[in-house]
């Protein structure tokens, strides 16, 4: 087991190292530089002479051809240095620190509403196979999984927060408070909870559809099995049958989606976070790639990076924890 982690982490690094530099590359291909960002909202009247651009470009390492400054990058971020935001004018770590929490407020809570109810209708599913209420469910399934979420998200705005105005139906249209003083901690927790619905629903709807689909086709491969056949033959009731024998061995794949689903807990949702104005990490990964904020891009860029081959290496551990058979070597 330490000489698989240990070749595991020697690669990613490898990995993550390669990575770095091909979206280092990319994001100074992007046509534009922060500095014509920033003179493009600057005053007319004030506009910047080349000795201070030229300075400006010094300062944020901007006048270095690509490949070096990734290095100098590089060896920042090995001293535990993410740089500077340019547009912010604040550290990228302590950017990524704020963002951290209203991020996991919604893909934590997402990720555990999905799989609190896709196992249920899963489960229910393959145990109701061919039934007209499974049928039914596998409709409204499907349709869930084929709105787009930004088209929920507009929808689910103009129902609770503009013709719901003034009912108890009358949800936040944006934001993750009112931004008025709370007098208790439990009243800022409702705010933030009331703000939190919509986006929780929007992130959650696509993937409890495919997550309750997943595990009940998996189910019903597993059902078809001849020790599931041995199992009924032996007396064993349906529901120990589909739980105790078949459900436990749909937990492989189970484990492994819930290994990859670690980026996805810090990564936010650009969209649902830009609709509803949810100060998370997607949204400032957004607005750092339309001011060309460099050092936030890759200080993210590598969050995201390391999530991505933890998770990873997390459902590898995970598979053979599950399945004795397996063997991480």
């Amino acid at each position: 087991m330490i000489r698989h982690l240990v070749r595991r982490l020697a690669l990613g690094l490898v990995t993550l190292v390669s990575i770095s530099f091909l979206i280092y590359g990319l994001i100074r291909a992007i046509p534009g530089t922060p500095l014509t960002v920033v003179v493009s909202q600057t005053d007319p009247s004030r506009r910047l002479n080349p000795a201070d651009l030229e300075r400006m470009k010094a300062a944020y390492g901007l006048d270095k051809p690509w490949h070096q400054a990734y290095f100098v990058w590089l060896g920042n971020v090995a001293r535990g240095d993410l740089g500077r935001s340019i547009s912010r004018k604040a550290p990228v770590a302590q950017l990524i620190g704020e963002r951290v929490g209203p991020t996991l407020a919604l893909s934590a809570g997402s990720l555990l509403l999905t799989w609190l109810l896709s196992i249920p209708l899963g489960l229910y599913a393959a145990a109701r196979s061919g039934r007209p209420d499974e049928r039914a469910i596998g409709l409204v399934l499907y349709m869930l999984y084929s709105v787009p979420t930004f088209v929920a998200a507009l929808a689910l705005q103009v129902t609770f927060s503009i013709w719901a105005e003034g009912t108890p139906w009358e949800l936040p249209l944006f934001g993750m408070t009112s931004g008025r003083a709370h007098a208790t901690t439990a009243a800022w927790l409702g705010d933030v909870a009331r703000h939190a619905i919509l986006p929780l629903f929007c992130l959650t709807y696509v993937s409890l559809a495919w997550y309750s689909r997943f595990i009940n086709t998996n189910l019903q491969e597993v059902l078809r099995q001849d020790y599931i056949r041995t199992a009924r033959a032996k007396g064993c009731g349906p529901l120990r049958v589909l739980v105790h024998h078949a459900f436990r061995n749909t937990l492989i794949p189970l484990v492994t989606l819930l290994g990859l689903s670690l980026p996805a807990l810090l990564g936010g949702s650009v969209i649902i976070e830009q609709i509803f104005t949810w100060p998370g990490m997607g949204r400032l990964f957004f607005e750092s790639l339309r001011e060309r904020d460099y050092p936030t891009i890759m200080g993210l860029t590598l969050m995201f990076s390391v999530l991505t081959l933890a998770g990873q290496l997390l459902a590898d551990i995970l598979y053979a924890w599950v399945d004795p058979r397996v063997s991480v070597e």
